[in-house]
């Protein structure tokens, strides 16, 4: 059996390898090897693939709407973008309107074909023509519509027929605003017997002559189609406004961009919703790209301290066996704040990217309390029977100074409580009471919160020893509290949870404060009747 230091530099090695693993399959995805025989053999080099924009020709873009999924000819289609003389190095964002028909107003679906063409030539007219297709309606659950508690007060005072039978959280049709296109413009040759799979479905080639062409690689962006961008598509909708815009794009980006698109379909596929999709997309989208490369190895860092905070955090409660030192209080409000952070983030629909941890956590905690109330359970048949253990004169001792800084907080804790959730009854719009309910606790938990740890503070003033603290665990929360603060920046989270993270780094700066006023007596024994200058004592062997 491995012991705990071994397993965790097998983890911490996995972890590496991992990171290495992912430097290298990043640098094969943005590096592409040239075709090897270009720069000796010239433009009839055999077995290379050119570039056709290398020839410089005149282009035209097109964008054409439809209801069908797959045209044959100019019919039943509508133009609402052309470009004329198109500079595929010169960006540009254009709004059109576009027209709405019944079909797509009835739930149904409108295409857009985007064809980019020589210049004078209609696209189906061109032999050498690229284009591609992209859907401008998606599927959502609407957002429930918010009222005043007490009034019954709409937030938009007219509430249309649509919108009440849309509150039944069936799907309706959204319309994309948004329509962001990249042309791939760099000159490069591609070896004809190791083409990228990944470019290569973008890629239509033609024969020139003697040597082989691929056609401009047109790309459309999915990734900068955002939830914030969706509109309701209402039955009397006519026309809607399309921002059609391009910026050109190279091949190390393009491969990028593919593999990133490919990556939030798979968690679509796995049932990851809209929202949560579009979160991920958030994290590539409103990011520099060399800030986002450093957000993959913040967030690598992350999960590598959340495993072992989580590991070492449960090592020390399942070894505990007094509650000497530590407060009980605190471990009650501790296991309170997270579950109802756990379900305000629910009721928020926050991205699984947070959720899933705060569950986690929350999970832990329910666990501790059973640890620190000393509760077991029993079953007397199908009914439970909890007990609870006793407390020895050392653990009273610290149950008095614990219920002693309650008394004292919960003076100034309660009425600021409750007042913040009258206000809101009052001036705050929510979706339902159990909304308001639970925006209420967990406004307290984020602006009041830290106050509840101020009893484990006091406990460590009194006692003038922070010796009992799970400080292991403690640490790696602390790093990964830091680390929370640059992705407060980068995920989409409700304001309240954001300023949370920062909260926590002041108190973890209390609690360092305290470990160099009260350094650790490592000769003194501790409650287990070990000594940290205490060598463990071997067994002998028989002989």
């Amino acid at each position: 059996m491995l012991s705990r230091s071994s397993f965790t530099s097998l983890v911490v090695g996995v972890f590496a390898v991992y990171v290495a693993h992912t430097c290298w399959v990043m640098y094969g995805i943005v590096y592409t090897r040239p075709c090897p025989a270009a720069a000796a053999a010239g433009g009839g080099a055999a077995g290379c693939v050119w570039p056709y924009l290398a020839r410089r020709p005149k282009l035209q873009l097109s964008v054409y709407t439809t209801t069908r999924s797959n045209i044959g000819a100019e019919s039943n289609i509508d133009l609402v973008l052309n470009v004329e003389d198109f500079d595929i190095e010169s960006k540009f964002e254009r709004t059109v309107n576009v027209s709405v028909p019944k079909k797509t107003r009835n739930n149904g679906t409108l295409y857009a074909y985007i064809f980019l063409h020589h210049a004078g030539i209609l696209p189906w007219h061109d032999g050498k023509q690229v284009h591609i297709v992209s859907p401008l309606t998606t599927y959502m659950v609407p957002k429930p519509e918010e009222i005043n508690l007490l009034t019954g007060e709409s937030a938009t005072q007219q509430i249309e027929a649509e919108k009440q039978t849309n509150a039944l959280d069936e799907p309706v049709s959204h319309w994309r605003s948004r329509l962001t296109l990249n042309v791939m413009v760099d000159d490069f040759v591609f070896d004809g017997s190791s083409l990228p799979a990944d470019v290569h479905r973008y890629m239509k080639m033609v024969q020139l002559g003697k040597t082989v062409h691929y056609l401009p690689i047109l790309f459309i962006d999915q990734l900068s189609n955002r939830v914030k961008d969706l509109m309701v598509i209402n039955r009397s909708t006519t026309e809607l406004p399309l921002t059609v815009s391009y910026d050109k794009i190279s091949l190390g980006k393009l491969r990028f961009w593919i593999h990133m698109q490919d990556a939030v379909y798979s968690l679509q596929q796995f049932g990851f919703s809209e929202k949560d999709a579009d979160e991920v997309k958030g994290i590539f989208v409103d990011t520099n790209l060399y800030f986002l490369a450093l957000t993959f190895f913040v967030a690598a860092f992350h999960l590598l301290f959340d495993f072992l905070a989580f590991k070492n955090d449960i090592s020390f409660w399942k070894k505990k066996r007094s509650m000497i030192g530590m407060s009980t209080k605190a471990v009650l409000w501790r296991c309170f704040s997270t579950v109802v952070i756990f379900l305000f983030l629910l009721d928020e629909q926050t991205s699984l990217l947070v959720l899933i941890p705060a569950g986690i956590g929350a999970v832990i905690e329910l666990w501790k309390v059973k640890k620190a109330l000393k509760m077991t359970i029993k079953w007397q048949g199908l009914r439970p029977k909890i007990q609870f253990g006793t407390y020895n004169d050392s653990e009273k001792k610290t149950e008095e100074y614990d219920t002693q800084a309650m008394k004292y907080l919960s003076y100034l804790l309660y009425p600021l409580c409750i007042g913040g959730a009258g206000y809101s009854l009052l001036n705050v719009k929510y979706k339902s009471w159990y909304s308001w309910l639970i925006n209420s606790f967990v406004n307290g938990v984020y602006a009041f919160g830290f106050l509840f740890m101020l009893p484990q503070l006091f406990v460590n003033y009194k006692m003038k020893s922070v010796a009992h603290l799970p400080w292991k665990a403690f640490t790696y929360k602390a790093f990964n509290t830091f680390i929370d603060d640059i992705f407060a920046f980068i995920i989409t989270m409700p304001t309240s949870h954001r300023l949370a993270c920062f909260r926590d780094d002041v108190v973890f700066l209390v609690y360092l404060y305290q470990r160099w006023l009260y350094p650790v007596d490592k000769s003194r024994v501790n409650e287990y009747g070990e000594s940290y200058e205490e060598k463990p004592k071997k067994k002998a062997h028989r002989e």
